[in-house]
């Protein structure tokens, strides 16, 4: 039995499906190693994730957790005190980030350094962009928001798929990959993270056509990152999210919101056939 199957919590495929549908799916195309390997590092950002997110949560205290919790990863983890300073806010936060301690020893040994770097840098960077209120001005500041939210997870699967699998892919595609994704939901959730939460990821002079020539951009990146996996499981895993960006994205072009359910399940099997 291999280290990650002995620490994976028997639960954490279930908290997956229930944070992210929409990775849930695709992990469970990576064979079993490094489906777990996979589903803890994406369970530990996502965690994090959560912190920047929530709505009943003041900006300071944010901003102070995420810190907190940067400062905490740079070193071998100390549960105890994460949940200390977790404490304050205790009652709001999502199982998944209460968890992180799981989802860190779920972690292989030759993997958990990759993780807890982006995780760490990740924490430190959502802190930065809570602090300025995600007052987005310039490409350059689309960019760097991107690149903590979105383009570092591509950096680490990266990392993951050298350091399990042997598989060399450029780092700038895979930041790319991770802002293409990224794009594409600042687009579909515009109108509702302005109503509901009073931010606009979108730079000060651009329209919504400077948006889709960004998510086209970064997305051909993603296609271009694609040519350099040599290996079934984890191309099956990287196409589903860029099919569903593609598609989404051809959508709102259209003058849609979303696509379909039915087109989801659809693409689904498309990326499985060839």
């Amino acid at each position: 039995m291999t280290m990650t199957q002995k620490n994976f919590p028997k639960d954490a495929m279930r908290v997956l499906k229930e944070t992210s549908r929409t990775f849930y799916i695709p992990i469970t195309f990576l064979d079993k190693e490094l489906k777990h390997t996979v589903a803890s590092a994406y369970l530990v950002m996502r965690a994090i994730d959560e912190i920047e997110d929530h709505e009943e949560v003041e900006n300071d205290t944010k901003h102070t957790i995420l810190m907190q919790v940067s400062d905490l990863l740079k070193q071998p983890f100390d549960e105890e005190q994460y949940l200390q300073l977790l404490a304050p806010v205790k009652n709001k936060m999502p199982e998944v980030t209460l968890r992180l301690g799981d989802w860190l020893r779920a972690c292989p040994e030759n993997t958990v350094h990759i993780v807890m770097n982006s995780a760490h840098e990740m924490a430190y960077g959502m802190a930065k962009w809570v602090k300025a209120d995600w007052n987005i001005q310039t490409k350059e500041d689309l960019d760097d928001y991107t690149y903590y939210v979105a383009g570092l997870v591509g950096v680490m699967l990266s990392d993951i798929w050298e350091q399990s699998a042997g598989v060399k892919t450029d780092r700038d595609l895979a930041i790319g990959y991770g802002r293409g994704l990224q794009a594409v939901n600042i687009l579909r959730n515009e109108q509702e993270d302005y109503d509901e939460r009073g931010v606009s990821f979108v730079p000060d002079d651009w329209t919504r056509q400077d948006l889709f020539d960004y998510a086209d951009e970064n997305l051909a990146k993603a296609d271009e990152y694609m040519k350099s996996i040599n290996k079934k499981t984890i191309l099956l895993f990287c196409r589903l999210p860029l099919a569903l960006a593609h598609k989404t994205l051809k959508a709102m072009k259209n003058g849609r919101e979303k696509i379909s359910r039915q087109e989801v399940e659809e693409t689904v099997e498309e990326v499985q056939k060839d």
